[in-house]
């Protein structure tokens, strides 16, 4: 592990009332490398953030980010990380140029440091037009933007990105998404990326991390992850909605009930794509008419049913109990 990466080991934080929010995990995280951290609200995942850019001190266990120790060496880890969290920490009355100046003067950097940095990073994420304006007249997207450039003007060679596209357009998350694959691929940042979208996930990260309850249950590449849930699901929607009684009987044979939409039914194929032309014979030999026929390749949202029991979306009640703190 190079010294510009993640390494964390037994990692905990315990909360008042004995509430364990992370509780022991270990992960490496390469240089270069974009990790995405998976799991619901509640789960760990902000805290886990939280810990490793020196916002919270671990009762447990050890963490070193960029090489440095997060416990006893924390001016040093904040030097070498940026970071994008949750909440955007963003003053509505300064322009996105004046934002650009007091970060660049926190970071040590001269006026004109700071302009010819900031320039090359508004006109990056696509603010230019926008920079003299008031951040309070930006949309969601925008802030958004704007947080990830100021993340970055110190050219950090570890980036942290919590939730970063929450409640943004199609667009704006895409637009993120393209940057955050250009910083690993170009300039070889490591980037630690927690979301619940496992879209996100599985279009940026390298490897993943599922944390549910403070502890990592799974860790691997998106697509060995869903290898690991193995079969294809074949689904199949019925010309006639009276003959699904007789569309689920016939699917049957062929393997375990699997998701659906509300018109269909599916089975999860025991014996993979290679059913395909096994089941259509069969539908025809019942005499049963089909107006869709779709395979479905495993997902990320199906290892975490897997290895959680629940959906990444959900969240319920003995996860509230133990809240995500704010990085106010």
């Amino acid at each position: 592990m190079g010294s510009e990466g993640i390494r964390v080991r037994g990692l905990e934080r315990e909360f008042k009332g004995g509430i364990r929010a992370v509780d022991g995990i270990d992960l490496d995280v390469a240089p270069g490398e974009i990790y995405g951290f998976l799991g619901p609200n509640g789960a760990g995942k902000s805290t886990t953030v939280l810990m490793l850019v020196t916002l919270l001190p671990p009762t447990g266990g050890s963490a070193t980010v960029a090489g440095f120790d997060v416990a006893s060496r924390g001016a040093d880890v904040r030097r070498m990380i940026g970071a994008a969290l949750q909440e955007a920490a963003l003053d509505d009355f300064l322009t996105g140029w004046e934002h650009m100046d007091l970060q660049g003067g926190l970071h040590g950097m001269n006026r004109q440091q700071a302009r010819t940095r900031g320039g090359e990073l508004l006109d990056r994420v696509g603010l230019s037009d926008a920079a003299d304006r008031k951040v309070g007249g930006y949309s969601g997207g925008m802030k958004r933007r704007l947080d990830l450039a100021l993340a970055l003007i110190h050219r950090p060679r570890v980036l942290f990105l919590d939730e970063p596209t929450t409640g943004l357009d199609p667009q704006s998350r895409s637009a993120l998404w393209t940057e955050v694959e250009r910083l690993a691929r170009e300039e070889g940042v490591t980037v630690f990326l927690t979301t619940q979208y496992l879209e996100e996930a599985d279009v940026l990260a390298g490897r993943v991390g599922i944390i549910d309850r403070g502890r990592i249950v799974a860790e691997g590449t998106p697509s060995a992850l869903k290898a690991q849930i193995g079969h294809v699901s074949l689904e199949a929607v019925p010309v006639r909605p009276d003959d699904r009684e007789r569309l689920r009987a016939a699917l049957a044979p062929f393997g375990e009930p699997a998701a659906h939409s509300p018109r269909g039914e599916a089975v999860r194929l025991g014996g993979g794509a290679e059913q395909l032309a096994d089941v259509v014979r069969a539908l025809d030999t019942a005499g049963i008419d089909v107006a869709e026929l779709q395979l479905h390749q495993p997902s990320l949202d199906d290892v975490f049913l897997e290895k959680t029991g629940r959906s990444l979306e959900g969240t319920d009640d003995d996860e509230a109990a133990a809240p995500e703190p704010s990085a106010a």
